[in-house]
């Protein structure tokens, strides 16, 4: 008799297998996701926004509202859809691409605004849909389909860190982490602050997850998990960034 693995109950069953490529740890993020919404008991409460790239593919992974957005901007419109109607939980999901390229000003400015939503990103240091070339999160040296020699930081710059941006130009009361694919039982513990500070009202929720891509990093398993617990890690340092303290009321 087969085990059969215990899935999220907000997942849309009649989608799965999802569609990522074998080895993508979008499917590890949003399980950490699922279980948080589920533990947290909010499905009915949900609105999920997806940007384009790979993560465009988790359309239709929720028994939730869902809403495609155009590249880039899936954080100004959950922010419109939350600033509509404050009692949804808004959640943005993208790629580094989306969030630290195109998405970069929405980011900054939903950030330094403090909109009450919950923002997941997918870091896997490169444009993974269109083919593997370099992004944002790109490594020191990391080859890619426009890197052939390894990137270059003098003539490229560094990679973003978009969890410590987030968490140095967010007021009080935002909450900021990274986790990582490789740990997922934590990184589904900081999805669920996110999203328990949304529901607080206290402020912006930015949790980035670092993850892998096998397809185009062209890597084994082995050297998959080992580029994403040890070479990212090293740069990306994983843990909770800015944790809000006791909110104070209005007028003291």
């Amino acid at each position: 008799m087969s085990v059969q693995p215990a899935m999220p109950k907000c997942w849309n069953m009649e989608t799965k297998p999802h569609k990522f490529c074998p080895g993508c740890g979008h499917g590890l993020v949003l399980k950490a996701l699922g279980q948080a919404i589920d533990e947290l008991g909010i499905q009915d409460k949900v609105v999920f926004g997806c940007d384009i790239g790979c993560s465009l593919l988790s359309w239709d992974f929720f028994k939730v509202d869902t809403v495609q957005t155009h590249h880039g901007r899936t954080t100004p419109v959950i922010t419109g859809i939350k600033r509509a109607n404050p009692a949804m939980l808004g959640i943005a999901y993208m790629g580094d691409g989306g969030g630290y390229a195109i998405g970069a000003q929405h980011l900054v400015s939903a950030a330094t605004r403090n909109e009450r939503i919950t923002v997941i990103l997918v870091n896997n240091t490169q444009y993974g849909m269109t083919g593997g070339q370099m992004a944002p999160t790109t490594m020191p040296g990391q080859k890619t389909e426009t890197s052939p020699y390894g990137r270059d930081e003098e003539s490229t710059g560094y990679p973003t860190q978009g969890p410590e941006m987030v968490a140095a130009i967010t007021p009080e009361g935002a909450y900021v982490a990274r986790g990582t694919v490789a740990n997922v039982k934590q990184l589904k513990g900081f999805i669920k602050k996110a999203l328990e500070n949304q529901m607080a009202g206290n402020g912006f929720s930015f949790v980035e997850a670092l993850s892998t891509c096998p397809t185009n990093w062209r890597t084994n398993a082995e050297d998959t998990w080992k580029f994403v617990e040890e070479k990212m890690t090293k740069y990306f340092k994983v843990g909770e960034i800015k944790v809000p303290g006791p909110r104070e009321k209005e007028g003291q």
